[in-house]
């Protein structure tokens, strides 16, 4: 899409099941190896109970609608804050939505409300901010 096709209140989603594998070449890739992530002995003595995902694995998802959904390819991401809710697990099924609440016509940028969700429970909060390739 370019700037001009985008309207307020526009959205769109993007889901996955978290696996193990995700979980392991995220700690790969990242060289984030925290225990909670990876090691089921320390994880089952941690508040959580059992391994969780990395939160930036999840919040990644939201780059995946932003690039690939809405706005789409081209789209130049500027800023991200993001509260993490609640921990997501080996199984869970992960929906990124972002809709738009803000365009800034000058700049080709695009306010936009994320969250992520587990059975309909936000477990990431947060806003982005995007630029879009305009067709002028």
């Amino acid at each position: 899409m370019h700037f001009e096709d985008l309207s307020l209140g526009q959205s769109a989603s993007f889901g996955k099941t978290i696996t193990e594998a995700d979980i392991l070449m995220f700690a790969a890739v990242s060289g984030d190896t925290n225990p909670v992530h990876i090691n089921k002995e320390v994880a089952a003595a941690s508040m959580f109970k059992e391994r969780i995902a990395h939160g930036m694995l999840s919040a990644g998802l939201i780059s995946a609608v932003l690039g690939t959904r809405l706005p789409g390819e081209g789209t130049i991401y500027l800023a991200q804050n993001l509260k993490f809710r609640a921990p997501v697990k080996i199984g869970d099924t992960v929906t990124a939505t972002v809709t738009i609440t803000a365009l800034d016509e000058a700049k080709k940028r695009v306010t936009l409300n994320t969250v992520c969700t587990v059975e309909g429970k936000p477990v990431i909060e947060g806003e982005a901010t995007v630029m879009v390739p305009s067709r002028g």
